[in-house]
């Protein structure tokens, strides 16, 4: 799964339409990426017709915006406040940004900034040669930003030369998060010595939901660690110790996700993170965000990812925790279709779809493991190229951790028998207690003695013609058809307000963080998207 490279995980699905151990329909799977792309075209159209202040943020960020004042507010929420205060946000805040500093004469923007919070700076929309004068300015300060973005890809491609990725398929991904970077980095270190291939730093609970993101190194998270650009470079910079001392590249994950989605995607990319959590629907469905603030905010996350050679974990696995495992397997599917669709739109290549996928299947439900094979094997065959991400069970733990162990043994060997690419380390004390390192070490011995003992069994594991598991995942893959047919008709927010994702109604018009939100003007300027649309040089 390095970058550039094609298969993640030696899964031998199917390539270019001839079918694989499912026998596939080739002309249904074609239909159901051509629905998709009609479902996700529309919403497409209204991210590009559309901007946040968060996008706005993430251009200012890049343009080298940085710090926050004495409440902790960053400099960059504050101008762009001040922006929208004096000329709304509709024509962006590039344009008008810098006309103020050369009008103001100063050089740095986060002065500028400062200025405008103090109420000292007015902002306009300048016309003619004022206004190209500020757009060529604006340009220029932002293509310094992507180009530091751009440093940080190739400096990870040198790392992984250097170093070597994991020699096992699927990768190991691994939590860490006790709301102190500072314990999480020992944490984080530990756990790449056990075996751990990604460490993914969970957030604070309820970080989604604040529309900035905090300033500095922080020690008092809530059920995780604050995200912010000082921790990305502390913990960037400790798995990089381990990685030379482990002889292999240690990925590092963040989460790229809520009201600040932008904004997480730029610090990822400037502070060289390896994997986000970046999924198109789930700030809609678990927090409430409103639809088209959500849409437009994953557009352009996603292009900035997409320079950045960043992996995206997207969050199917979510809705099996509200919805039925069994009875809405298809909507994983359609999502995984969706997510796809909105990736490849937005730039990013095949390698970098971490699509997401989960055990949730009640472990009483007769034939239960003969079905998480086929859900996980008709995902592993849909998308051939993508480093599929597997998630371990959650919703049917009970606290017994010895039934629990069991069960990720059981997740861990679908994983290896259908060649996922990453598989996320599944803990016995899951609905008990935040893990301790001692159950983080006992569930990676389950992780290393299943791979070990079952090596490629991927390659020989071919379900029975015409038996359980084929026509499980043809019906499955029907059914995703039959409701992306249904959206197509109906249209993609329509089906979200109907709670057909996740049994969550979401509609358009309501939601956290629709009044940052606005329609494009007719001399809307963002120099990031402008830069990020065109292929890196």
């Amino acid at each position: 799964m390095s970058e550039g490279s094609g298969r993640a995980g030696g899964a031998g699905p199917a390539v270019g339409g001839v079918p694989g151990k499912l026998d596939l329909d080739p002309a249904l799977v074609a239909r159901a990426r051509e629905l998709a792309r009609r479902a996700g075209r529309p919403v497409v159209e209204l991210a590009c017709s559309h901007t946040t202040v968060s996008v706005e943020r993430a251009v200012l960020r890049l343009a080298g915006v940085t710090g926050a004042d004495p409440d902790g507010i960053p400099w960059v929420n504050r101008l762009v406040d001040a922006v929208v205060a004096d000329v709304g946000l509709g024509h962006g805040v590039a344009v008008p940004v810098f006309e103020a500093l050369a009008r103001e004469q100063l050089t740095d923007v986060t002065l500028l900034a400062q200025k405008a919070a103090a109420g000292s700076v007015r902002f306009e929309q300048p016309t003619g040669k004022a206004a190209t004068v500020a757009r060529r300015a604006a340009r220029r300060a932002v293509a310094a930003g992507v180009r530091r973005i751009d440093r940080r890809r190739v400096e990870r491609d040198r790392l992984v030369r250097r170093y070597g990725d994991p020699k096992q398929r699927p990768w190991i991904y691994l939590i860490v998060a006790t709301g102190d970077i500072y314990e999480d980095i020992p944490q984080a270190q530990a756990a790449a010595r056990a075996g751990a291939d990604v460490i993914a730093v969970i957030r604070s609970t309820g970080q989604s939901l604040l529309d900035y993101v905090p300033e500095g190194a922080t020690r008092e998270g809530f059920a995780g660690t604050y995200a912010t650009q000082e921790n990305f470079r502390l913990m960037r910079a400790a798995l990089d110790e381990s990685s030379r001392e482990l002889g292999r590249y240690v990925r590092l994950t963040n989460y790229a996700s809520g009201l600040c989605m932008p904004e997480m995607a730029t610090l990822a990319g400037l502070e060289r993170l390896d994997m986000m959590l970046n999924d198109s629907m789930y700030g809609i469905l678990f927090r409430d965000i409103n639809p088209i603030r959500t849409f437009v905010d994953q557009r352009f996350s996603r292009q900035v990812h997409a320079r950045a050679g960043i992996v995206i974990n997207t969050g199917e696995d979510n809705y099996l925790t509200t919805a039925d495992a069994v009875d809405e397997a298809h909507t994983v599917t359609v999502s995984q279709l969706l997510n796809e669709y909105f990736a490849h739109e937005a730039g990013l290549a095949d390698w970098q779809l971490g699509l997401g996928h989960a055990f949730e299947i009640n472990p009483d439900v007769p034939e239960s493991f003969r079905l998480e094979l086929a859900h996980a094997l008709l995902a592993r065959e849909l998308f051939p190229e993508a480093p599929l991400k597997w998630m371990p069970p959650t919703k049917h733990m009970t606290g017994d951790v010895f039934r629990g162990n069991l069960l990720d043994g059981f997740f861990n060997l679908v994983g290896t028998m259908t060649g996922q690419g990453i598989l996320l380390v599944g803990m016995m004390t899951e609905a008990v207690v935040t893990p301790w390192l001692s159950d983080r070490d006992i569930a990676l011995q389950n992780v290393r003695y299943v791979l070990g003992a079952a090596g490629g069994l991927h390659e020989d594991f071919v379900p029975a013609p015409g038996g359980f598991i084929q026509q499980r995942a043809h019906r499955v893959l029907g059914e995703a058809v039959e409701l992306l047919e249904r959206i197509g008709d109906q249209s993609l927010l329509t089906a979200i307000a109907e709670g057909t994702f996740g049994i969550m109604k979401r509609p358009a018009d309501r939601g956290k963080g629709l009044d940052g939100v606005a329609r494009h003007e007719s001399d809307y300027y963002n120099p990031a998207t402008e830069i990020l649309e065109r292929p890196s040089a």
